[in-house]
């Protein structure tokens, strides 16, 4: 957005003084923004700030206690999901809200032909609409293309496509890169700046703070449901907002400890190979190491770990712990081997949702707290529970609480939990950091250092490059399969890491 546009503009969206309390919880607290015409606006903040409960009072699911939303000089104090999209109001959240068994071009025109109340859907009247947006856009959608079979970035922009054929004026993107590789989000902000240029207002929520800088033309900090600071991005710096969002000054420079120079070997991997996932892939951790696994989506190294893991066993190679060859075919095998695994979905393969907290940390380690004579030894499964839920500082009322009710950095610690449970000598995490602010993501990786020098071979699966050269001690990029990198010491850089992964 220009400055003279800017200083011309009236807002095509303001709240004003909103309050809302979830039982004895202010989840926001007399929060004021105003979004101005084509321009893109962040909302950064800690996990459970109050960014999401914003988005779903001015997209009309949630209702506020106090204050009001004005789109265009009119007030809608008591507004609803349908007055909001009539509004021009759409929200793009996480999970798309699409039909993976429709095509994309049904996808596009379906919610909009229901919003007119069309008793009959034709495919080839709609087609034409479709079409026209993808064209304007510039995309490379096929219409007919079942939406399940597409890639992340593509079910993104089908669902853009889908909020312009509804004729939003005003796109809220919930965490929109969480899952995109650095060429699809590259991909994604072209798109989102010529939305901006035909006069499309965008929210852009993020924990991403390079990707804040980058995309927005001005930004909102919120801290414990308030407004902490709003202005123009050039006045922040990655620090000045990772302070702001925290309220203390964060380290993310390369901080990893001195490995002992006969440390043993935890873990070694030889020849391991999946056909179609990766072929002939070597390597050791030792006992106190951090290393780190990267590469680009579908360059093998998630596969790699679930097969470490046994969700996917490798059907050529062998797998030693402590020294000792183990034959891992099972998930039940790799646990008895002493590894865990923090899976990349943790939502949909690490946690049960609707169960308390406390019942997913001891998930998987029951086994563990029974008396001789095989009853579950109840002191000792509530001493883990209450060890885990206060040194991983859960932010909860009670370890009873839902995890559903938690927020994504506080869902990832339960998930840690239930694995630190276990005690396991190797620990793998994929993506231990997705989605999750820059203030947990600083105390998950503090916890991983002091769990790696108490003994423990730690494996990060990771394309955040900042987070790989701040906790590893070693770097292997993998691309097409193949461990085509080892990174060590001074190696470990940003720029270098991001450089191998593209090779």
């Amino acid at each position: 957005m220009s400055s003279s546009q800017e200083l011309d503009a009236r807002p095509v969206l303001s709240v004003r003084d909103i309050s809302k309390r979830f039982g004895g919880v202010l989840a926001l607290d007399g929060v004021s923004i105003d979004l101005l015409p084509g321009e893109v606006h962040c909302i950064a903040g800690e996990n459970g700030c109050g960014k999401s409960t914003l988005i779903k009072v001015i997209a009309g699911a949630e209702r506020p206690d106090r204050g009001e939303i004005i789109v265009d000089g009119v007030s809608h104090a008591k507004m609803n999901t349908t007055s909001a999209i009539t509004t021009g109001i759409q929200v793009i959240y996480q999970d798309f809200s699409l039909f993976p068994n429709l095509s994309v071009g049904e996808n596009i025109v379906l919610t909009s032909a229901v919003a007119a109340r069309q008793k009959i859907y034709r495919a080839r009247a709609s087609r034409p609409r479709a079409r026209a947006i993808i064209d304007e856009l510039g995309l490379d959608l096929d219409l007919d293309d079942e939406l399940g079979e597409l890639s992340v970035a593509d079910r993104q922009l089908t669902a853009i496509c889908r909020a312009l054929v509804n004729e939003a004026r005003i796109i809220i993107m919930d965490e929109p890169t969480t899952a995109l590789t650095h060429t699809e989000v590259a991909r994604l902000f072209a798109v989102v700046e010529k939305l901006s240029a035909r006069g499309v207002s965008l929210v852009f929520v993020s924990h991403k703070l390079d990707e804040v800088l980058t995309i927005s033309d001005r930004l909102t900090i919120m801290r414990s449901g308030r407004v902490i600071a709003t202005g123009a991005t050039s006045d922040f710096t990655r620090s000045s907002i990772a302070e702001t969002m925290t309220g203390r000054e964060l380290d993310e420079s390369r901080a990893v400890s001195e490995l002992p120079g006969e440390g043993r070997t935890r873990l070694q991997v030889d020849g391991l190979t999946l056909t179609g996932a990766f072929q002939d892939i070597s390597f050791t951790v030792r006992s106190g190491e951090i290393l780190g696994i990267t590469g680009l989506l579908g360059s093998g190294r998630t596969e790699i770990a679930e097969a470490i893991f046994g969700v996917r066993p490798a059907e050529e190679g062998t797998i030693h712990v402590d020294g000792v060859q183990v034959l891992i075919r099972t998930i039940a095998d790799a646990i008895t081997a002493g590894i865990g695994y923090v899976p990349e979905d943790r939502l949909t393969q690490g946690l049960f949702l609707e169960k308390p907290i406390a019942d997913n940390i001891v998930a998987s380690s029951l086994d563990s707290c029974r008396t001789p004579w095989r009853t579950l030894d109840r002191r000792r499964i509530t001493a883990t529970i209450d060890r885990l839920f206060s040194g991983l500082r859960i932010n909860a009322p009670t370890s009873a609480a839902p995890v559903r009710s938690l927020s994504g950095g506080n869902a990832q610690r339960v998930v840690l939990a239930k694995w630190l449970a276990t005690h396991p000598k190797i620990l793998i995490l994929n993506g231990p950091t997705v989605g999750v602010d820059v203030g947990s993501k600083s105390q998950i990786l503090d916890l991983l250092r002091a769990e790696a020098a108490e003994g423990m071979a730690v494996i990060v699966i990771s394309d955040d490059a900042t987070e790989l050269v701040s906790c590893c001690h070693r770097v292997l990029v993998v691309g097409k399969g193949h461990l085509s990198h080892e990174l060590t010491d001074g190696d470990i850089t940003v720029e270098t890491i991001q450089e191998r992964m593209a090779a």
